[in-house]
């Protein structure tokens, strides 16, 4: 009997990152395959190693992912689930180390920008790491007992590490959104429950053309949940813009909007037709 061929979903990280356990909580079907960037995680997907991809787009905290939204356009691939998950921030040290033994806490410049307060009252320097699991990994590679990670309870599990203070994290609402992509379409079916469709376009370079291009969403009663702009290609004056917005492309209303946004748009690209994630 043949044995059933390993399924892979790759994410930006090392083992025991938050983006490793998005995979392991919200595709636990699938193996998790660890790429050093970004790039290397949407061309996983691309040429066939991993049938998905769990890519963090923004943070409640600290706001959008940016490198996320300037490899959209270009990576061909397509936005299938969104999936929301809570960030706790935990103090691993090396077994035996207590707090006031650290001088230096080491993290993903994010992580440590969540975590001021309790930098503030303890004193500890931070510094940071390329991500919370690879600080993890080195520390408890290290002979170093001055020093702790910021990172999550996972990784304590794989590396070794004690936790000696959890949930350090400066606001309990701290959560990642991450998009679920795959090369293939799965678009919501129009009767599907709530669903929310995602779209780049770049605006005309004429007058008021923004202010146009979105007239038809408020007039046609679509919502739309997320509107963020990033400059292209380097160029000042050519802007790109992402959007979420409530509805299906079927629903009329959408459909008349996005009609009205492509008139005005140089270009229009629709990313993902999805179900709405249960935490939002």
């Amino acid at each position: 009997m043949a044995t059933p061929k390993e399924r892979y979903i790759s994410y930006q990280g090392e083992p025991g990152a938050f983006s490793e356990l998005a995979c392991v909580t919200f595709a636990p079907g699938l193996t998790p395959l660890p790429c050093g960037t970004f790039e290397d995680a949407f061309a996983a997907v691309a040429d066939g190693r991993a049938e998905r991809a769990m890519l963090p787009i923004e943070n409640s905290l600290a706001g959008r992912v940016a490198d996320i939204h300037h490899l959209l356009p270009t990576a061909g691939l397509h936005i299938v689930a969104e999936n929301f998950l809570p960030v706790e921030h935990h103090v691993l040290v090396k077994p035996g180390v207590k707090l006031e033994d650290i001088k230096v806490v080491r993290s993903h410049p994010v992580a440590l920008g969540q975590v001021r307060d309790f930098l503030r009252e303890t004193g500890i320097s931070p510094e940071m790491a390329g991500d919370t699991a690879g600080a993890a990994r080195r520390l408890a590679e290290s002979g170093h007992r001055e020093e702790g990670v910021i990172a999550s309870v996972r990784a304590a599990e794989l590396y070794g590490l004690e936790i000696i203070r959890r949930n350090v994290e400066d606001a309990d609402h701290n959560t990642t959104r991450f998009l679920e992509m795959s090369a293939e379409p799965d678009d919501a079916a129009p009767d599907d429950g709530p669903v929310v469709t995602s779209f780049i376009f770049e605006v005309r370079n004429i007058p008021a053309a923004l202010y146009k291009a979105l007239g038809g969403f408020a007039t046609n009663g679509v919502n739309m949940t997320k509107l963020e702009s990033y400059q292209l290609k380097g160029s000042f004056s050519a802007t790109m813009f992402y959007a979420d917005v409530e509805g299906h492309p079927q629903d009329r209303p959408l459909q008349l909007a996005l009609e009205e946004l492509s008139f005005f748009s140089a270009s229009l690209k629709i990313l993902g037709v999805y179900k709405v994630g249960r935490q939002r």
